[in-house]
């Protein structure tokens, strides 16, 4: 048996039910397993209290910044922040184990997360390798305090890891496509707030280049059909986008 890494296993989460028990067991080498819980009313508590989870209740604040309360709950200052649906692959497991070998000198490292949609593993475009900063040392690198789209910063280098995070979502395309008119809803709003401005150019284009660029450019279309939908979808994210910080725009203009 191996000794566990000083690590300390983050997940968010509100009705998870279904999801969160393999994602805590997908990683056994995380010597501190904790869950931020946002009121779920489903057995998500007692999922991850049977799994060996520290549950903290927490008020729901945004992706950012519930996500950096739930690194300060942490015994550890090494991090790995995943969602309830996604799992260590038993390959990251051991790149990971063998990152911490020694002392790491990194700030951070960046996992290849593998997307699935429509029933298919996706090799190519947005959907893989989907790198993302999730394992990091809190004293040098945080998540940002975006309410949607969150990522982290660092200071210092970021090293990428083999093996995959498996994003395993089991979700449907209404359930999909309403989260992304949510998430674009917000992501809208923190524009306007910040004083972004959009025009007609960047409405129309924006879509288009995103969908050249993971379709055509990141072969996309070597994915079927499961690619293509889900590089359109995410082409439609990007028209939604623009579209509705642009009639907030205009909103304030009326007023």
């Amino acid at each position: 048996m191996h000794e566990p890494l000083p690590i300390s296993l983050i997940v968010i989460t509100r009705d998870a039910a279904r999801e969160l028990e393999e994602c805590l067991t997908s990683a056994p080498f995380a010597a501190e397993k904790i869950v931020v819980d946002s009121g779920s009313i489903d057995d998500t508590v007692a999922i991850a209290e049977r799994s060996g989870a520290r549950v903290v209740r927490h008020e729901w604040m945004g992706f950012g910044p519930q996500k950096n309360f739930a690194v300060r709950q942490a015994c550890h200052d090494w991090v790995l922040c995943v969602d309830a649906d996604e799992r260590v692959t038993e390959e990251l497991g051991a790149a990971i184990r063998a990152a911490f070998a020694a002392p790491p000198t990194a700030a951070a490292f960046a996992l290849a997360r593998r997307n699935r949609f429509l029933g298919r593993w996706l090799d190519h475009g947005e959907g893989y390798p989907d790198w993302s900063v999730r394992l990091f040392d809190r004293a040098r690198a945080r998540w940002t305090d975006d309410p949607v789209h969150e990522h982290v910063v660092t200071v210092g280098p970021v090293t990428r890891l083999t093996g995959d995070l498996l994003h395993r979502s089991a979700e449907s395309i209404e359930a999909y496509v309403a989260k992304q008119n949510r998430y674009t809803t917000l992501q809208a709003q923190a524009m306007h707030a910040r004083g972004e401005r959009t025009g007609a150019l960047q409405i129309g284009m924006s879509p288009l280049f995103r969908f050249v660029r993971f379709y055509v450019l990141k072969l996309g279309f070597l994915d079927g059909v499961a690619g293509f939908a889900h590089i359109a979808i995410g082409a439609f994210a990007s028209f939604l986008k623009y579209a509705k910080l642009r009639a907030l725009e205009r909103a304030e203009e009326s007023r």
